[in-house]
């Protein structure tokens, strides 16, 4: 621990230099970086290598942790058991910040002030990230660990993961949660599942006598049985057919989510497949565009949010869902509490003419979210030990099991979830996380590959859903950061593009014909071409080809 009497005296004679030469650049003399530099060696000096970092100093520290998810809500670290036993361990404490409206807007308004919070956790896949490299707004995480905590490099962090991240500049910034290497696809990968689901309502579902919805012409006949079978559900109007929300870029259930059912490829003989003009996507794209003239696409579709959406999924509102069956655990929970037979099950959705199974997204290295390090970082030691100590298996037991003795014991050699504690698990997700914050309440840095020795056997009504996609998931790590992004020249081209099909794809769900889907449709191909399409498309084949050198693929 440093002398509170040093520290004054530097922090003295850096105000007087301040004062009295008024000459540094970005407010930092020559001696004051000459006197950071002898801290840090100092600091680097009293590292052992053999040990986590985060145990040379449990002092109390809070960081502020900036959330990119507006919908997050477990930002009420130190209410919980199993964040206030990881705060007694470490001493960390977590002001969680989660933006109030649009994430983009809260991420430009930070990133334009020149200053974020201590740790910011973003979708791997947003631009924010590139911007926040380039402009040297968080700190590469390979020289933190070197400086302060080189346990962390050798000992816990994934090495292909590591280099999967790492930059032209040799460093890497962020660390990526719930990421699956070919390595561990060896190891595990026969026990993966997919998020990406079509769900429905089972007793609905069921009274209808189970109709195949794997055609256009069943799917229609569905929803449209289903809405005059059910035309209201405790007094509100049955919505017909659920899609994730859309935002300024399309709509994940009418892109990837649809295309992976449809089993569309990503790549022909080596090269990057347009799936996007697949003549069978563009076919369920047109019958989405009938159902809506049919009035089976409800208004709520266009506008609702996350939140909106999980209300409306607790009341059990939609007949079938293309969506993420982990976004709507509690609103399933709520359902199979007050009845069994109301939950949404997965069932065969759309498919291809030729029937194949579905290609749906099993893990990949790239993960979720990543996790970066802002060079405001209030103590870089605490922070690099902290993401160390997070990512760690220790850390992995510490925030999914909680403390032994309190949320779990050890039974037949195997940390159990104590009974009552997997029983509020099972039948109330937010108040198990209200009370004990475990099973990934916490989710920045989770490792499945990790957690998933921990975790108990899955009940219904999740169950179904997750076996339904067994056999059915697949590796898609090699089409991973294959976008430009940032200010180049085909990064730009390819937020247009992107904004481009946001405003869209309602459009066509929207047009009054099929000649009419056909006009936007061309005009929209033609606003491709002219909007720097084959660049991007040339950027996204290198960089493809890249990955598959990077995963041994090639």
């Amino acid at each position: 621990m440093r002398k509170t009497g040093k520290r004054f005296s530097i922090m003295l004679a850096a105000m007087l230099m301040i004062f009295s030469t008024a000459c540094s650049s970005g407010g930092q003399t020559k001696e004051t970086a000459s006197t950071d530099k002898k801290e840090d060696a100092a600091q680097t000096s009293k590292v052992d290598p053999e040990q986590p970092g985060w145990k040379n100093d449990t002092s109390p520290i809070t960081f502020d942790w900036y959330i990119n998810f507006a919908w997050y809500t477990g930002t009420d670290w130190g209410k919980d058991l199993t964040s206030q036993y990881v705060t007694k361990k470490t001493g960390v404490g977590i002001n969680f910040i989660v933006p109030a409206g649009n994430e983009a807007e809260k991420m430009n308004t930070m990133m334009a002030s020149g200053k974020l919070p201590d740790f910011v956790t973003i979708a791997w896949s947003d631009d924010a990230v590139k911007k926040m490299i380039e402009g040297k707004l968080v700190l590469p995480l390979n020289e933190l660990s070197e400086q302060y905590d080189p346990y962390f490099l050798t000992n816990v962090a994934d090495p292909a993961k590591v280099s999967w991240y790492t930059q032209e500049d040799g460093n890497f910034y962020g660390y990526p949660n719930a990421s699956s290497s070919p390595a561990d696809y060896e190891k595990y990968g026969e026990n993966y599942v997919s998020n990406q689901t079509f769900v429905v309502r089972k007793d609905m579902y069921e009274a209808l006598g189970k109709p195949d919805m794997s055609t256009p012409e069943g799917f229609l006949a569905a929803l449209k049985a289903a809405k005059e079978k059910f035309p209201d559900v405790n007094g509100q109007p049955l919505i017909p057919i659920g899609l994730h929300e859309f935002t300024d870029n399309g709509n994940y259930s009418l892109e990837g989510y649809l295309q992976n059912f449809l089993a569309i490829p990503q790549q022909k003989d080596g090269k990057l497949y347009d799936r996007a003009t697949d003549p069978e996507y563009v076919q369920w794209l047109k019958t989405f565009r009938q159902a809506n003239q049919d009035g089976l696409l409800a208004k709520d579709i266009f506008i609702d949010k996350r939140a909106q959406m999980e209300e409306k999924i607790a009341q059990g509102r939609y007949f079938a869902m293309m969506y993420q069956r982990s976004d709507f655990t509690n609103p399933q929970n709520a359902l199979f509490a007050k009845d069994p037979n109301s939950v949404y099950i997965a069932v065969d959705g759309p498919a291809n003419a030729a029937k194949d199974a579905p290609t749906l997204a099993g893990p990949v290295i790239s993960g979720w979210t990543l996790t970066l390090i802002s060079k405001d970082v209030k103590d870089k030691a605490r922070a690099i030990s902290f993401l160390d100590y997070l990512t760690s298996e220790e850390g992995q037991s510490d925030l999914y099991l909680g403390e032994k003795g309190v949320t779990y014991d050890e039974v037949d050699g195997k940390p159990t979830f104590k009974p009552e504690v997997l029983e509020l698990l099972n039948t109330d997700r937010p108040a198990f996380d209200t009370k004990y914050g475990a099973s990934h309440k916490y989710w920045m840095m989770m490792d499945t590959n990790i957690t998933d020795q921990w975790a108990p056997e899955a009940v219904e009504p999740f169950k179904q859903m997750a076996d339904w996609t067994r056999g059915k998931t697949i590796s898609v790590s090699e089409f991973d950061q294959i976008n430009p992004t940032g200010n180049s020249k085909e990064g730009i081209a390819n937020t247009k593009l992107g904004q481009l099909w946001g405003r869209t794809l309602p459009k066509l769900l929207l047009a009054g014909s099929d000649a009419e889907f056909d006009q936007i449709w061309t005009d929209y191909q033609k606003k491709r071409e002219s909007s720097g399409l084959a660049d991007v498309q040339a950027y996204q084949q290198t960089e493809y080809e890249k990955n598959l050198e990077k995963l041994g693929a090639k």
